[in-house]
């Protein structure tokens, strides 16, 4: 599946990005904690060359613990970069940005030019509520839709930070199939975009083969079930989804396993790893020289025709 989700307003924020880059000192980019490859935007490794940049990984809170701490220790390794989890919970914690703006750019901090930062992110990742934590009052509109904010601001949070803030934005395609599917399960892409049957069978399918035992509780089940299908099926029953005759409606199921997922109500849970990351990249790799390979055959079976 190639998931394409590229609103007027995001094609313009990425050219609003590569204008505004030179007057920028440090980059924060706010990832969300289940998905921080799927999340991240790999525009901006290209465009950001050796200025400082801080991946925060956002709504912690609903993500694998242990998998956050092994991507934070992979950021920071392969990346350069500074990391820090943070959760709507912990208005103190996130107040720890600044400090850490301040200790990345030394210079700056003890200067009186204030620094100026470029905040970005994908929709619904919880930007906005960042925002208003550090400017400490209502200055960016949030909710649970993605794609609330869509103009650029500039906002002086005090402590001589200037923040650029972004619309929120996903990259034109989303070349890895898992990836979109990643991103349309914790609702960073519009539920009309691709269907909830489509992605509830794909988070289903994931639950049970890495969180068994939260599936096996929270559905209050004695034996795991062999299939996504049938996993659909028992919560339908369970929930009373049912059309008549006893078909279960599965369009109602998905939306309600994909709300419990999204909450947390299942409980807290990754859809991704540094190391399933490194293998979908070397696959990709080789789905791209395919690509390339069959589109080379092509020109040369239209020459030979000519």
């Amino acid at each position: 599946m190639l998931i394409q989700w590229y609103p007027g307003h995001m094609h313009k924020a990425s050219k609003e990005v590569k204008e505004i880059l030179p007057q920028v000192d440090l980059i924060i980019e706010i990832l969300d904690a289940r998905i921080p490859f799927s999340s991240q935007n790999p525009m901006l490794a290209e465009l950001r060359g050796d200025k400082p940049c801080i991946k925060v990984l956002s709504k912690s809170d609903l993500a694998d613990p242990d998998i956050t701490q092994q991507w934070q220790t992979y950021l920071e390794r392969e990346q350069g970069v500074k990391t820090l989890a943070l959760t709507i919970e912990q208005p103190e914690k996130m107040r720890q940005l600044t400090e850490l703006c301040h200790k990345m750019l030394p210079n700056k901090a003890s200067s009186d030019k204030p620094i100026h930062t470029l905040i970005m992110g994908i929709p619904n990742v919880g930007k906005s509520t960042l925002i208003n934590v550090l400017a400490g009052r209502m200055i960016a509109k949030t909710g649970d839709e993605p794609a609330i904010t869509k103009t650029q601001q500039r906002i002086d949070i005090g402590n001589n930070i200037i923040l650029l803030d972004t619309p929120g934005m996903l990259w034109p395609n989303v070349e890895n199939k898992n990836s979109g599917y990643r991103l349309a399960t914790t609702g960073a892409i519009r539920d009309t975009a691709i269907s909830h049957d489509q992605i509830a069978y794909f988070a289903a399918d994931y639950l049970l083969q890495h969180y068994p035992k939260l599936v096996l509780a929270r559905y209050q089940l004695e034996q795991l079930p062999k299939s996504e299908m049938e996993l659909m099926e028992i919560i339908g029953k369970k929930r009373g989804c049912l059309r008549s005759g006893g078909r279960i409606e599965m369009d109602k199921v998905s939306k309600i396993l994909l709300a419990e997922l999204r909450a947390g109500t299942i409980g807290r849970i990754s859809l991704e790893t540094p190391e399933m990351m490194e293998t979908e990249l070397a696959e990709l790799v080789i789905i791209r020289a395919e690509k390339e390979a069959k589109k080379k055959a092509r020109k040369e079976k239209w020459k030979g025709a000519s």
